[in-house]
Order: structure tokens, then sequence, then C-alpha cells
């Protein structure tokens, strides 16, 4: 099960950060165009609109199939006492804080290539400003989708090391205090 849950949430992974990459190259673009009079805004194809939710939708499949082979290191039985499990704790953190940031880069930049303005000129000698999506918003979304990548990959592995852990010493470690 373990390899398995490792395999899908790379593929998975992958597949997010190639649909983020795509948004980056295919973000709308526009130009002005002058007709008669007036000049307007003309924005070609929104497809990376599409492909930045399409990556944020499967990175959101990718770490909720983690949370739940893991039970999002809270329920389930303790884990063992040990270097994995600081990994797994330190790793968990780290993997939330990276997808999180993913999720916000990747809405961000599919709500921001989505909006067109709908600004129309009648003055000649007017400049019109043309609203488009900044370079690297989705390519931030990317390097994050990495990021969020090794370490739930990181974080899988620890958790189940330490989950899989047996004690290393006997139950009863204390100190008895015999009867007088």
């Amino acid at each position: 099960m373990g390899m398995l849950v490792v395999v899908v949430v790379f593929v998975l992974d992958l597949v997010a950060f190639a649909l983020a990459v795509a948004a980056e190259q295919r973000r709308t673009t526009a130009t002005v165009v002058q007709s008669g009079n007036s000049k307007f805004c003309a924005y070609d194809s929104d497809i990376a609109t599409g492909l930045g939710v399409g990556s944020l939708l499967v990175l959101f499949a990718s770490q909720v199939i983690v949370m739940v082979a893991s039970r999002c290191l809270c329920c389930g039985k303790a884990l063992r006492p040990s270097g994995s499990r600081a990994w797994a704790i330190t790793l968990f953190i780290t993997c939330w804080v990276c997808f999180i940031i993913a999720e916000i880069c990747l809405l961000a930049a599919s709500v921001r290539n989505a909006y067109h303005t709908k600004y129309v000129s009648s003055i000649m000698n007017e400049r019109i400003s043309c609203k488009m999506l900044r370079r690297g918003v989705f390519g931030a979304g990317a390097a994050f989708i990495v990021f969020t990548c090794v370490a739930s990959e990181l974080f899988y592995i620890s958790f189940s090391k330490a989950h899989n852990q047996t004690s290393s010493f006997a139950k009863d470690t204390g100190i008895r205090m015999a009867s007088i």
C-alpha cells in the first residue's frame, strides 16, 4: 500500500506541475485594437485559466491522498518516538505550507488570467492599459508544486517508518516501588 501511495502521489504532482507550466506558457495576452475612432483591448484564448484550475484540482487530490493515507498525522495510533517521527512532523508542516502557497498562486493566477478589461476609448491619443497576468505567477505555483511533492513524499515515507517501527525498549521502563 505504501509504495502505491508514493507512486500515485508522484504521478498526480507531476501532472499538476505540467499543467501549471503549460498555463504559464499559454497565459492570456492582449493587444490594443483600433476600430474606427475607438480603441479597445482584444484578448487571445483563455486556456491558461482552465489549465491553472486543473493544476489546482490535481494538486488538491494529491494532498488528499497523502493525508488520507497518513490519517493526517493526528488520527490513528500514535507514532513511536524516533527520528522518523520528528521528520514526519517537520515534513507535515512543510508540506502544508508549500501546498497552501501553491494553491494560492494557482488560484490567484487563474482568477487574474480570466479577468479581461472592458475598456473602450474614443479619444485617439489616449493610452489604453490592458490588464494581463504578470509573468511567473503560474511558474511560482509550479515551483511550489515541486516543493509540495518533495515534502509530501518524504513526509509519507517518514510517517510510514515511524508508524511501522517497533519500539526498542520494554513496555514498562519505569522504576517500581517495592512494598516495604
